[in-house]
């Protein structure tokens, strides 16, 4: 069931500051060849507590630009912002997660979901109430003490998620966390992490070239360009949540579907 018309407008009002804002970036790689072009003029606006998927084909520089949402790249022009501060380098701000969990063989689950407060020497104690309870959100209870070998590859990343999660970041960045998991068990994630940002409500950037996923999990489809990467097209998803698999078959989220891959060519530069 969806939110009723006064819950939807405090949730609106609730998030009409942004808290990401990124203004004309741009961002180029030097190449014997001359300058490689990865990302031209991005413009956009994040609102605390909003959901977006930044979608576009392989190579057309969304995980670039999620690097430097992360600190982890500089732009070459332009500004990306959180919460009014200029974004220069990493943060501890800032939750992360990847394609692959990159999970410490040697740490056991909360060893592994604690790191980020073992590295900014945060209050041991407080946060392992924290990643206890991040990890019964996530369905890990029980597993506490088992290490990442014992564990599937969703249920690894259920761990990267708790991990980017146990220091109570502003922003989550998600670069494509799903894309080496089966259809099945990608499926499950989506609803998992649907539950968790419901909870939760934090600012999430995810990554994706899955035209179904990003619409069955964003407020907002950010559609990019092939290189060099620009804001093609923004579509405001305006489908009920909680959202069950099954709207994946409705004839509204086609259409939002038919609308995206538009952007694109027959040949199927997305996934369908």
């Amino acid at each position: 069931m969806g939110m009723t018309g006064r819950a939807a407008a405090v949730t609106r009002e609730a998030r009409a500051a942004p808290i990401i804002a990124v203004r004309r970036l741009g961002k180029s790689y030097a190449s014997a060849g001359g300058p490689v072009v990865a990302l031209a003029d991005i413009d956009f606006t994040v609102a605390d507590g909003e959901f977006v998927a930044i979608l576009g084909p392989s190579g057309c520089g969304k995980s670039t630009l999620l690097k430097i949402l992360a600190g982890l790249l500089p732009a070459t022009s332009g500004e990306a912002l959180l919460a009014g501060s200029p974004i220069v380098g990493p943060r501890r701000d800032i939750g992360v997660v990847f394609q692959s969990p990159v999970l410490f063989p040697w740490r056991t689950v909360l060893a592994n979901a604690l790191l980020p407060a073992d590295v900014q020497r945060l209050g041991r104690r407080a946060h392992e109430r924290i990643a206890l309870d991040l990890l019964g959100i996530v369905g890990l209870q029980g597993f506490e003490q088992r290490y990442p070998w014992e564990l599937s590859g969703g249920m690894q990343q259920r761990v990267a998620i708790v991990r980017a999660l146990v220091h109570d970041p502003a922003m989550l960045l998600m670069d494509e966390p799903f894309g080496a998991l089966d259809a099945m068990t990608r499926e499950q994630m989506n609803l998992e992490l649907q539950r968790i940002w419901l909870e939760r409500r934090k600012t999430v950037v995810f990554v994706t070239h899955s035209i179904p996923e990003a619409v069955f999990l964003a407020d907002r489809v950010f559609v990019m360009t092939p290189r060099p990467g620009r804001i093609a097209d923004i579509v405001a998803v305006d489908i009920p949540r909680p959202r069950a698999l099954d709207v994946m078959n409705t004839p509204g989220f086609g259409r939002y579907v038919s609308q995206i891959r538009g952007h694109f060519s027959a040949k199927g530069a997305l996934d369908s």
